[in-house]
């Protein structure tokens, strides 16, 4: 094993999948306990997952309106991980770090913009509301 890999790295089988669930696990807990943001959006998923189960019908509609809550939740992790990976390299202002951190949120708003979509259409065409 090369000297300059992580030493996590290279696991297999069962030990790693054991060590993926608690890496994961902490960064959940660590998006949950540092990340307002994350908060919100995941709160605001669970409310929106709940409600499916009262406004929809069949499967398709539960799959439709769970998956857009889920996405989002999915993109602000990954908008957490670039924006502490980018504080971790360097608090000074830079273009790219701008760049990197703009993307990133240009993501979650396109993300929540498909939620919106996705949900409104869905309770126009069901409710006309």
């Amino acid at each position: 094993m090369p000297q300059n890999r992580n030493n996590k790295k290279g696991k297999g089988g069962l030990k790693r999948l054991f060590n993926a669930f608690f890496y994961s696990k902490d960064g959940f807990l660590s998006a949950w306990k540092d990340e307002a943001a994350f908060r919100q959006v995941f709160i605001l998923a669970v409310l929106c997952i709940l409600g499916t189960f009262v406004i929809a019908d069949s499967w398709n509609e539960k799959i439709l309106l769970i998956l857009p809550p889920i996405t989002s939740i999915i993109v602000e992790l990954i908008n957490s991980a670039i924006e502490n990976a980018i504080d971790f390299t360097s608090l000074k202002s830079h273009p790219l770090a701008k760049k990197a951190k703009d993307m990133g949120s240009a993501a979650q708003f396109v993300a929540l913009v498909f939620w919106i979509w996705v949900w409104g259409s869905f309770l126009w065409d069901k409710y006309g509301v």
